[in-house]
């Protein structure tokens, strides 16, 4: 199992790191991808995937974040380029869920590490919440570059979804696959082709059942990849190769 999108530089997981990684190797966890969410805290992020060959990192401004970090085209590709296990951009992208007062920084934002990933050909991490309109009107203007996508903890609708497949996408299925009341999205991750999905934990939050109500980890990423197989009809192991080789193939190829 490959963890596509998790937060290892937040607390709880940054003080007890190493047990965490133990914990997550021993239930088959082969790879982490810690996602930077601010520029300050990208320091930490290089630090721990000093700290692990394992543990590969991204650089970006998280759209909450968007109106603290005022970031040219430049900077970011300056920031990526500072470490060659730096393998994507984001999480970037849309949030209207809580506050649309600050869309105009979101959106400029969000262009700035589109252009990026493009200048640097890495895949672009996206976060989009309540913002399916935006968030593909922003992509479909690259409709013409050679774009790779992941879309992060996929909550969104399947018509949104398949506007997407035209793309290179993928979508990367979180905790909530597992919750009782995801019954629509559950509907929707039987729809998308499995060789386009990836599996995460977003810990420490999004706990999967049958942990929810605890700070979500690496090691209960398994409980993602079996809900996954169920909704796909696959045998675990197969759900795990194909996940496997789709983060692989997007972010090493």
């Amino acid at each position: 199992m490959i963890d596509s999108h998790c937060h290892l530089d937040l607390e709880p997981i940054s003080n007890n790191l190493k047990d965490v990684i133990v914990r997550s190797q021993k239930e088959g966890v082969e790879k982490f991808l810690t996602i930077c969410t601010t520029d300050t805290g990208y320091q930490n992020i290089l630090k721990i995937i000093n700290s692990n060959p394992i543990i590969y990192g991204t650089y970006g401004i998280h759209p909450h974040e968007a109106d603290k970090f005022s970031l040219s085209k430049k900077h970011i590709i300056m920031q990526a380029q500072k470490n060659e296990k730096i393998i994507g951009i984001g999480e970037t992208g849309l949030d209207f869920y809580y506050n649309n007062s600050d869309k105009k920084n979101q959106i400029d934002s969000f262009h700035k590490h589109i252009q990026a990933a493009l200048d640097l050909n890495l895949p672009i991490i996206v976060h989009s919440r309540s913002a399916e309109k935006e968030t593909f009107e922003a992509i479909n203007s690259y409709k013409d570059s050679n774009l790779k996508i992941l879309m992060h903890c996929f909550t969104g609708s399947l018509a949104f979804a398949k506007k997407l497949f035209k793309f290179n996408t993928y979508f990367s299925a979180s905790g909530i696959i597992t919750f009782n009341n995801s019954k629509d999205l559950q509907e929707t991750f039987k729809k998308i082709p499995l060789d386009k999905i990836l599996i995460e934990t977003d810990s420490p939050f999004l706990a999967p059942v049958p942990m929810r109500g605890k700070k979500n980890e690496p090691s209960f990423l398994k409980y993602t990849l079996h809900k996954l197989a169920d909704l796909k009809n696959v045998k675990i192991n197969e759900a795990d190769k194909i996940t496997t080789d789709n983060f692989n193939n997007l972010f090493f190829e």
